[in-house]
């Protein structure tokens, strides 16, 4: 008398077809990382509209308000930070890329100059280890 072997196999295929289908639905639209971008967007058109001599006001129409400024020294600097990170689908980033761009015044509140600074611009430094100790 033959033996029956269809069960196991109609089991087999019908679970392979069922994992198909459920992978099916997971396409492109659901990935395990994304990028993003943190802070400013700047674009090459508005960095192209800065030119010396313009005033603040107009820095503002076309970059926005700055992120950072600072006041110290003969004129004020403004800073435009742009930050592109992988985001994973459990929400833990890492900085892929990142780009300041600084627009610098005179006194009179004029552009003077500005500047795109990368990462590679900056200065790696050791952050302290030791920690002070707390009481209570």
């Amino acid at each position: 008398m033959p033996q029956r072997h269809t069960a196991p196999l109609f089991r087999t295929v019908a679970a392979a077809g069922l994992l198909a289908v459920s992978l099916a639905g997971c396409g492109s639209g659901l990935a395990l990382s994304t990028s993003k971008v943190q802070g400013y967007a700047i674009s090459q058109d508005a960095m192209a509209q800065i030119r010396p001599g313009q005033s603040e006001d107009l820095v503002v129409v076309v970059l926005g308000s700055p992120q950072t400024v600072n006041a110290f020294g003969d004129g004020d600097a403004w800073y435009y930070v742009e930050t592109r990170v992988d985001q994973t689908a459990f929400g833990m980033t890492s900085v892929r890329e990142r780009t300041v761009l600084a627009i610098y015044f005179d006194k009179n509140k004029r552009v003077a100059d500005k500047a795109v600074y990368s990462a590679k611009d900056g200065k790696v430094f050791t952050i302290e280890g030791r920690k002070t100790p707390s009481y209570g």
